[in-house]
């Protein structure tokens, strides 16, 4: 008995922690939508959440796209996000880095995939 609450105290712990260490989003813009064209210059399809590198015409933005499980139930794959793609994202700018965006959609192949 004494071992089966310490592995629930441990396994409670180990849950409160990810809880923690993953962000809010608090720390994004949600009051200004902003819409970005570009060209993927590079991507990331892993956990937590996937991401790519735009190229606009104005500077390059890190774009925070959904976990690579939504993405891939959603009709996004991996495939589809190969660097020299035209896309198009609608989000969030983030209040302490100017050069990142939490994407809410993203077209990709004149096909659009909600991601929250």
């Amino acid at each position: 008995m004494k071992r089966l609450l310490g592995s629930l105290g441990f396994s409670s712990l180990l849950v409160a922690s990810a809880v923690f260490a993953h962000h809010g989003w608090s720390e994004y813009d949600s009051s200004k939508t902003l819409q970005l064209d570009g060209t993927i210059e590079e991507s990331g399809y892993s956990h937590p959440h996937g991401f790519v590198r735009l190229k606009t015409d104005d500077k390059t933005w890190n774009v925070v796209l959904a976990p690579p499980s939504r993405m891939e139930n959603r009709g996004l794959s991996r495939e589809m996000l190969t660097v020299g793609k035209r896309a198009m994202v609608v989000g969030y700018q983030n209040r302490n880095k100017p050069d990142e965006l939490r994407a809410e959609s993203i077209t990709v192949d004149n096909k659009t995939t909600e991601l929250r």
